[in-house]
This record gives C-alpha cells, sequence and structure tokens, in this order.
C-alpha cells in the first residue's frame, strides 16, 4: 500500500479533533514569551500524537514549514532535523513583536472507477488532478486544507504575523496569542476566506492527557462575528482546534471543500 503523504496525514488529524482516541498534531515551543534581547531563540517540536504534546506517533514533515515575522514577511528557520517521532528546528528572533510558526498543508482527495471498472482512490495537489485518467468514470473529487500553528513574541505582542491573508481557515485574534493568563478570558476570532464564521465549534484541550483519564475539552461556539472567549482554568500548554467540511471548493471540478486549524497556546500564571 502507497504510504500517505504528509498533508494527508495532516489533514485527517486536523479534520478529527473532537475524538478522544483521535491522533493530534501539534508544534511545541520551547517558550512563547521572550525579553527583548539581542540574540534570541527558540527550539520547535513538531509531532503527530496520540497524547498531547508528548512523542509517541509519527514526526510531522517540515517541508510546508512556514514562519512569518512581526513584520509580516517570511523567517528562515533553521537546523532543521527529522526523527522518527517528531521534527525539530529553530527560530533566530531578531526582530521585536509576534510570531507565527506553522505547518500548512492542502491537497485534493479523489475517488473513480477506471477503465476496468475497479475503484480507485487518488490524492495530491491541485497541479496533479490531470493524472486521473481521462476515461476515469463516477470522479469525486474533495479539497483539504489544514494548518498547525503556534505562536512566539520577543517583547510586546505585535499584529503583523496575524493579519489574515483572506484565504481558508483563519485564526485572527484579539487577544494577543501570547498574552494568555489563568483565570482570564481571552477572546478571539475565525475568518473563512476572509468572513466571520458564525457557529463553528472550537475545542479547547489543555495538555498532560497523558495523566488523566478524560480529555477535559471545553468547546466554545464563534457568534455572528467569528468571536469566542476562553476562561483558561489553569497555567500551561493548551491545544486549540476548528474544522469545517461540506464547503465551496476552490479547486475546479471539486464537490467539496474541508477546512482544519490546531494550534499550541501557552497560558501563563497571574
Amino acid at each position: 500500500m502507497k504510504k500517505p503523504s504528509q498533508w494527508a496525514v495532516l489533514a485527517l488529524a486536523a479534520m478529527l479533533p473532537l475524538a478522544a482516541s483521535a491522533h493530534k498534531a501539534f508544534i511545541v515551543p520551547s517558550t512563547t514569551v521572550l525579553s527583548d534581547g539581542d540574540d534570541a531563540w527558540v527550539t520547535f517540536d513538531a509531532s503527530v500524537s496520540n497524547d498531547l504534546f508528548y512523542f509517541n506517533h509519527h514526526a510531522l514533515d517540515l517541508d510546508h514549514l512556514v514562519v512569518t515575522g512581526p513584520d509580516g514577511k517570511p523567517v528562515a528557520a533553521e537546523n532543521k532535523n527529522t526523527g522518527k517521532w517528531r521534527s525539530t528546528f529553530d527560530v533566530h528572533l531578531t526582530q521585536p513583536g509576534t510570531y507565527r510558526v506553522a505547518i500548512e498543508n492542502s491537497g485534493v482527495f479523489a475517488s473513480y472507477v477506471d477503465a476496468k471498472g475497479e475503484k480507485k482512490r487518488w490524492r495530491g495537489g491541485v497541479d496533479k488532478l490531470g493524472d486521473i485518467p481521462a476515461d476515469a468514470k463516477d470522479v469525486e473529487i474533495s479539497e483539504s486544507q489544514s494548518s498547525v500553528n503556534t505562536y512566539v513574541t520577543l517583547g510586546k505582542p505585535s499584529g503583523g504575523a496575524l493579519k489574515p491573508s483572506g484565504h481558508g481557515l483563519e485564526f485572527a485574534p484579539v487577544t494577543s496569542p501570547n498574552d494568555l493568563y489563568a483565570g482570564e478570558a481571552a477572546k478571539f476570532r475565525f475568518l473563512l476566506d476572509g468572513k466571520p464564521v458564525k457557529d463553528l465549534k472550537v475545542t479547547v484541550i489543555p495538555g498532560g492527557t497523558r495523566y488523566r483519564d478524560k480529555q477535559d475539552e471545553t468547546i466554545a461556539t464563534t457568534d455572528a462575528n467569528g468571536e469566542f472567549s476562553v476562561t483558561w482554568p489553569a497555567p500551561g500548554l493548551y491545544w486549540l482546534s476548528a474544522s469545517l467540511d461540506k464547503q465551496k471548493p476552490t479547486t475546479p471540478k471539486a464537490k467539496e471543500r474541508r477546512l482544519g486549524y490546531v494550534a499550541t497556546l501557552e497560558v501563563l500564571p497571574q
């Protein structure tokens, strides 16, 4: 059997955020908030795991790693390495402000019946749709987009790296993702292709699931402005996720589009 491509595995992880047994993709920074300094570095781990923020399933591929600096421009990741259970890389924070670190994936799934009457499945990039045989019958195409994110800030938070692109399912924080404190409410927003998403279910799960029988998830629902709030019960790392299916596709001939977003957020003590 052909090994699933990385984007396919990531898409699956992002599309099943509510399942207690589902594998969860995440990026974990060594620290999220740093004081102003001349030589600030952060190390990141990227993995898909059975337990939040532990490495026991497989590493996330770094081919589609995107780091955005406070000025909204790309920043190079350094010392990249992919092992069995996790990938690692470093980011040199040379500008004050907030950085977005993400692995972004998109692709197409298809099923069809070939000339011999056999049902086939196919996956690949949008630019490879021509690989599906011209004489294929009962072709069904679905589009998938997903991202795994985290955020770090050097000095004061800023918004340049958080500016929405207007494409896909995007997280548009009202409260800075690096200004979160236990016992305080934080407000966030989700957009779909630049417009607020109403009635989107957002799941928030604290780390340490390895040591408890329940996920202890909190589920919030976005309002008409795409906004929702979370009051953090305790300090620590949290996994935030949201997904949409049966959306209008952007790929020609696709039947639907599925989208997913996950992020690792750190909540600090008061």
